[in-house]
């Protein structure tokens, strides 16, 4: 049975420098009962499964996002079992009940570019590259059996050198695959309640990603998604004033996900810009560097029920220089090595006040020698614990802004870089 129309109820608008939004997700799942708050992220998987983890270990994880995102990248190749299996992707990943989105790329790995053309774009699985036109992709989209889905898009703009024809012919491309994905999707009874979200384009040219804006909100989309701003691509200021830009020609009652962003400072900034919606990659990127989150959001609780105080937990710091805002695997001043020797003899949790499973019950020393001896309990570990440091993070920014102190925050958050990642003019 096809889940019910997904609906999005903005429940606050705070004005300030920006335009922060309040918001829920509603009509979620099979019966519709489900919600999901906003400013919030989505539980980022590789073939339904959040990396290192079970389903049973990731249940035992308070308030998880309820929309689980997928991507065409990595399901693609499997389509022929899908087709045999008939029974969609949800029951074929064994899922629980949950709301599943379908994206086209996997925003935690690298997309080659130079392979999209009129009528294809390219996504990449372990078995390489897989040309996809609309009706392949609309095929294959009726075979996943997803709640929500991103519209075809040409995606391949966000590099900084691209020509400004370049990106027009990028956002008319866009604008011509979301009229054949809807044309499709309406003469399709197996699509019917899912959720189609127009993609905006237009690299890092105000006026091209004002013109994608403006268009793809007269088509009939449940909501958008905003491409081309991925961390590394621009400066936090520019994707600032673009992601304003194009929230302005966005109509209200629709609610926004920003595609590839996950930094806490750059998530703020951007929250502040009125994006709803954000993919939950960051913590799965730490994991993979060996490192635990370990930052401060003292306003309100974490999903496990504990405070970080802020004379708790300091901001640790990176001793070989900056963030390099150009390369997503290089660590960043939100997260601490533990595979640096001084953790070998740290017996102290990950976090200290932190509530999830590793900090209740393991310490720096250990899940430092489980990584320098490779031992597969150290993703597990890490993963659990960044994923509920980043589900309070977004619990916190939603409280913040019920009670008019993301200011307040954002001095929590980011200490002394705050001044130069978020409140940059």
């Amino acid at each position: 049975m096809a889940a019910k129309r997904m609906q999005f109820e903005l429940s606050r608008v705070v004005q300030g420098k920006g335009k922060c939004r309040l918001g829920i997700l509603k009509a979620l799942g099979s019966t519709g009962h489900h919600s999901m708050d906003t400013p919030g992220c989505l539980l980022y998987s590789h073939l339904g499964t959040v990396p290192h983890l079970t389903q049973e270990t990731l249940h035992t994880i308070k308030n998880l996002p309820y929309v689980t995102q997928v991507t065409l990248s990595a399901i693609a190749e499997h389509q022929e079992v899908l087709d045999e299996f008939k029974d969609g992707f949800r029951k074929f990943a064994g899922l629980h009940d949950t709301f599943l989105y379908c994206s086209l790329h996997d925003p935690a790995a690298p997309c080659p570019t130079g392979y999209t053309t009129n009528k294809t774009v390219s996504v990449w699985g372990s078995g390489g590259r897989i040309e996809l036109t609309v009706a392949k992709f609309m095929a294959l989209l009726k075979t996943v059996q997803p709640d929500w889905y991103q519209a075809m898009a040409d995606g391949e703009t966000w590099q900084s050198n691209t020509s400004r024809k370049r990106v027009r012919k990028s956002v008319d491309r866009s604008l011509a695959h979301l009229d054949e994905c809807l044309l499709v999707h309406q003469n399709s009874p197996e699509l019917e309640g899912v959720a189609v979200f127009g993609v905006v384009e237009g690299g890092d040219i105000l006026e091209e990603r004002v013109r994608s804006a403006r268009e793809t909100a007269k088509r009939p989309v449940a909501g958008f998604c905003l491409d081309g701003l991925q961390t590394g691509s621009l400066d936090q200021a520019l994707r600032t004033e673009l992601v304003s830009a194009v929230n302005t020609e966005l109509p209200e009652d629709k609610p926004r996900l920003l595609q590839g962003v996950g930094r806490p400072d750059e998530v703020l900034a951007c929250v502040e810009a009125g994006v709803d919606l954000f993919e939950g990659f960051f913590p799965f990127q730490v994991t993979e560097r060996g490192c635990a989150l370990c930052f401060n959001y003292s306003i309100c609780l974490d999903p496990e029920r504990t405070v970080l105080a802020q004379d708790e937990v300091e901001t640790p710091l990176i001793e070989n220089g900056e963030d390099n805002l150009e390369d997503q695997t290089q660590m960043t001043t939100f997260e601490i090595n533990l595979k640096d020797k001084r953790f070998g003899d740290d017996f102290g949790p990950l976090v200290e006040g932190c509530g999830c499973y590793c900090c209740r019950n393991h310490q720096r020393a250990y899940v430092h020698h489980l990584l320098v001896t490779n031992e597969l309990l150290a993703g597990v570990l890490l993963m659990i614990h960044n994923t509920v440091h980043y589900q309070g993070f977004f619990s916190a920014v939603r409280d913040s802004l019920a009670k008019d102190q993301l200011d307040a925050l954002k001095r929590q958050v980011l200490g002394e870089r705050g001044a130069q990642t978020v409140t940059k003019e």
